[in-house]
């Protein structure tokens, strides 16, 4: 093994001892990659002491809870899902940028219910340590509600998540980031469950056209950012294509759409928080008005 496959191994093992060490554990399960692994470990580290728990609202995309369900089977992991209210709370709707910890909060208040319900003794969230060098204020609210982030405290990156995963065999190992709807909308701009309905549909018709990884960003005004791959920013060149986009766009209830020439960057409404702005950079056109890792030693953790 190289260098990093052992360094990779030993946060893998330092992965289960730590949640073991747990005793149960209810894992704040969204079914992206990071979540995933982490279920995954619980499961192995914990078998039936493990749960994943979804939390389901307005704001979460079409077909991923039906992911997430799928994933918690494969895995063999106790899946439940609960309902969330983070709408309700005015901090939230009026979606300034720590909109995230005020549903964070919401989100882990409530996984902590069932938890207590279910006999878990922790409750564990899938933070890894590039979040720390981002705009996250959900860590906030994990710290103050003494919510577990078991891979950030091994160290695991992004990448090293999907190495894992995919030596795991998860299916969505390199399945791109998929945040919540509420995400997508500028900070400033009240959160309603019409702008997630548009947002939502708006992203599902361009992923039926072969977009894999995108955001629709909603604007004041009722304007549409679509963000897509540099490598992708061609396809729009097609008029009887974006023809077809901005109709659509509008049947949703958009009144402009533009297409963003700088391509698609996670988080990109938070360049402001980075001291950028809404202006920074961006420039938009408007379209209408592991195979090779060992197991682990103790045979019951496997994998």
């Amino acid at each position: 093994m190289n260098e990093r496959s052992v360094q990779l191994v030993a946060k893998r093992d330092r992965l289960l001892e730590l949640l073991g060490s747990y005793g149960s554990c209810a894992v704040a399960f969204s079914g992206g990659l990071d979540s995933t692994v982490l279920a995954k470990a619980a499961q192995l580290a914990l078998g039936d002491s493990a749960m994943a728990v979804t939390g389901l609202s307005a704001s979460m995309a079409a077909g991923e809870l039906d992911e997430a369900k799928q994933l918690a089977r494969q895995i063999g992991i106790r899946h439940e899902v609960v309902g969330t209210d983070e709408l309700s709370l005015a901090e939230y709707r009026q979606n300034t940028p720590d909109r995230c910890y005020h549903c964070k909060i919401e989100l882990f208040g409530r996984i902590e219910q069932l938890a207590r319900r279910s006999g878990m003794a922790t409750v564990a969230d899938g933070s890894n340590l590039d979040d720390s060098r981002q705009h996250r204020p959900g860590t906030r609210a994990a710290s103050e509600r003494n919510v577990k982030t078991p891979l950030a405290e091994c160290g695991f990156t992004k990448s090293e998540l999907r190495t894992l995963a995919e030596h795991w065999k998860l299916p969505n190992w390199d399945k791109p980031a998929t945040p919540c709807l509420s995400s997508r909308i500028a900070y400033g701009e009240k959160i309603t469950t019409e702008r997630l309905a548009m947002i939502d549909r708006a992203e599902q018709f361009l992923r039926a056209h072969g977009f894999r990884t995108l955001r629709v960003r909603y604007h004041k005004g009722d304007m549409a950012r679509i963000e897509v791959p540099v490598e992708s920013l061609a396809k729009f060149a097609d008029a009887d294509f974006r023809r077809e986009v901005v109709e659509q766009f509008k049947s949703i209830g958009f009144k402009y759409v533009s297409l963003d020439l700088e391509g698609f960057r996670s988080g990109s409404l938070d360049e402001g928080q980075r001291g950028k702005g809404e202006g920074g950079r961006r420039t938009s056109l408007e379209l209408g008005p592991l195979s090779s890792l060992p197991t682990y030693a103790p045979s019951k953790l496997g994998g």
